[in-house]
């Protein structure tokens, strides 16, 4: 069976899709040959006619692959829930294709690294979720939480959520961690690793960089130097 990881989060905007990016870049520094996908993106920008996930084509970038119809199969227009973006566009969202797309560029990388939409309870298509996606795919989770207060309560919820639908956890990354943190920040890690049944893998600190290439670029090397990557990297499966 292909290796892979499916990134998801506790909530919108919690820097998924550079955490996603960074593993990718990581990868591919490394001499992995890494596959990249976000099967689902709502709120794409329109460019020469087509709709375009501004999402998909930072992981591609990273990975040093070619934004294909496999990579993001579905692109909606209005940045709402993907059900209500699809069922605004006449989609209906099938998990049949997304599996066919993944299969197809599993077969010709190393690694899959899978970007979810927001968090696991993220309706898709019929009732299902994007934690079902997850489930479709058969791939461990890895969960990017925020930093600050109300992040325990949310990284909880969604690693519970995760067992109780049979997903395995392989781990949490805290992103965008503050240079100064205050009290809620400093012991949330703590808390998140002790209540949640999976390890925290990382706590990724905040960055400035106005071009999100140039973070992606910035935290893939600034992890290549750290001793504890490549204990993370095992548990992702590497």
């Amino acid at each position: 069976m292909k290796r892979g990881i499916f990134i998801t989060g506790t909530d919108t905007d919690v820097g998924k899709t550079v955490v996603a990016a960074v593993l990718a870049r990581l990868l591919r520094m490394r001499g992995i040959k890494v596959g990249v996908m976000k099967p689902v993106t709502s709120g794409c920008r329109e460019e020469n006619n087509r709709l375009v996930s501004d999402d998909a084509l930072l992981l591609c970038q990273a990975a040093g692959v070619t934004c294909s119809d496999d990579v993001a199969p579905y692109l909606l227009r209005e940045p709402v829930a993907p059900a209500e973006a699809a069922k605004i566009d006449g989609i209906m969202i099938d998990f049949s294709r997304i599996r066919e797309s993944y299969d197809r560029l599993a077969s010709a990388h190393d690694f899959m690294i899978v970007e979810g939409a927001g968090g696991l309870m993220v309706p898709l298509a019929g009732g299902l979720l994007i934690a079902d996606l997850a489930r479709q795919l058969d791939l461990p989770l890895l969960v990017v939480a925020r930093p600050d207060l109300g992040t325990i309560n949310h990284t909880v919820l969604t690693c519970f959520a995760a067992q109780q639908m049979e997903l395995k956890v392989a781990g949490v990354v805290v992103n965008n961690y503050p240079q100064s943190p205050g009290l809620a920040e400093r012991s949330a890690p703590h808390q998140i690793g002790s209540l949640c049944g999976a390890p925290v893998l990382g706590i990724w600190p905040h960055r400035d960089d106005i071009d999100e290439l140039e973070l992606v670029e910035g935290m893939a090397d600034w992890l290549d130097g750290q001793a504890e990557t490549d204990i993370v990297l095992r548990e992702l499966g590497l």
